[in-house]
């Protein structure tokens, strides 16, 4: 078995280093754009006077990140080529997004909100595996070019991981669908067009079977963003949503009707082991960081890395990573290979242990570094508030652990 990484993927990682260096860091360093990533960041990046969304001025910086990645041909590399990609598998995308976020907080890789030079489109890819040809045809170029962004509405006010249970209902009204129900930490809806609804349609409550997914305008009437919850990782684009009415067409059925849990599965699982492998490379430059400092600071005559106290926490994060890193890159491998349910509880593994990690591995930075380690000076904070979500949200370590207890045990059909 050959561990190396494919020669074609090492040439990559250095010329996304190059391009980082040529286009990207000097744009970091220009109009004090150094405040979106120092100790001013949360404060820089987040309108608190305006529901705590994101700064316009912040995401303009984005934007154009965005603009110079994709004339680079960078930002749609995991796309299919024919939208423009390089066909990027799952292996690659994963030591790709590890590599980025082991480089620390930059704008090349931005871990508060998932932004980075190399793009991740997972609409792009439910829409081509899900969408109808006429849906393919509306959709795809403003996917592309920004003119059409999707929020995901799975979540609600009663219902989080029992997404089964939920409350929203789409009822058929002639041509139309009536859809009546609230959504909670409604991901992207400070600038989303459309809204990835997913309603009862049929079935009974707690049954998988009965779900649909809606492709929602925004500004339909009796759709409404009530407020953006204030979480502990700011600026937020979490919304509470409450729809009364809501009128579609059939046409804003996304894939097949009643199957809807189908898409959010399809949207979970190529996230997740690539957040996963962002997680493990967080969690290896806190480490890394911390052995840095550790060798530099002296106290009572010696550098502190003299101490074993100080050695043995940080040797047991570095050796969790080193094993970590095998097992999200063969997990990684066997998506490329096999249907993803085949792998789904090794995705589970790779996405609660990285999260995990990643906030041991913060938590214990700052303890190395004292005092500079828990000021906002040091990185540690963001990235330990930023992964903290990883171990509630897109399926908290609880749900992954259970569902890879239910292949350890070989236990089927249960809800």
């Amino acid at each position: 078995m050959d561990f190396e990484i494919p020669a074609e993927i090492t040439a990559t990682l250095a010329a996304i280093d190059a391009f980082i260096e040529q286009e990207i860091r000097p744009l970091e360093l220009v109009d004090d754009n150094m405040r979106f990533f120092d100790h001013r960041r949360e404060y820089a990046r987040t309108d608190f006077e305006g529901g705590g969304v994101p700064r316009a001025d912040w995401e303009e910086l984005l934007r154009e990140m965005r603009r110079r990645a994709e004339a680079a041909g960078w930002l749609r590399w995991a796309l299919p080529a024919e939208y423009g990609g390089h066909d990027a598998g799952n292996l690659e995308m994963a030591i790709i997004r590890e590599h980025l976020a082991a480089k620390g907080l930059g704008l090349h890789n931005d871990l508060q909100n998932e932004s980075s030079i190399i793009g991740n489109f997972p609409t792009v890819l439910m829409m081509r595996d899900f969408g109808t040809p006429e849906q393919r045809e509306e959709w795809m170029p403003g996917f592309l070019d920004g003119t059409r962004r999707l929020a995901f509405g799975l979540t609600e006010p009663n219902h989080g991981s029992d997404a089964t249970f939920l409350e929203t209902t789409a009822v058929p009204d002639g041509d139309e669908w009536v859809i009546n129900g609230q959504k909670r930490f409604n991901s992207g809806l400070h600038h989303a067009t459309h809204d990835i609804v997913f309603a009862r349609t049929s079935g009974e409550p707690g049954s998988p079977f009965g779900i649909t997914a809606f492709l929602v305008p925004t500004d339909a009437p009796g759709f409404s963003v009530d407020f953006f919850w204030w979480t502990f990782n700011m600026p937020t684009d979490h919304a509470e949503v409450s729809m009364h009415d809501v009128r579609v067409s059939a046409s804003a059925v996304f894939g097949p009707l009643d199957r809807g849990l189908e898409l959010a599965q399809h949207f979970v699982h190529e996230n997740r082991i690539r957040q996963a492998a962002s997680s493990l490379g967080a969690a290896q430059f806190c480490i890394d960081t911390a052995v840095a400092y550790a060798n530099e600071r002296v106290t009572w005559g010696k550098p502190l890395s003299r101490n074993q106290a100080i050695q043995f926490p940080l040797v047991e994060l570095h050796t969790e990573a080193a094993m970590l890193r095998q097992l999200v890159r063969f997990t990684a491998w066997s998506l490329d290979r096999q249907h993803h349910m085949e792998v789904t509880h090794l995705v589970a593994m790779c996405n609660y242990r990285a999260n995990r990690l990643a906030c041991d591995a913060a938590d214990r930075a700052m303890q190395t570094c004292g005092g500079l380690g828990y000021s906002r000076h040091m990185p540690f904070e963001h990235i330990y508030r930023h992964h903290r979500r990883y171990r509630i949200t897109e399926g908290s370590e609880e749900i992954q652990m259970r569902k890879v207890g239910q292949d350890l045990f070989k236990i089927r059909g249960t809800r």
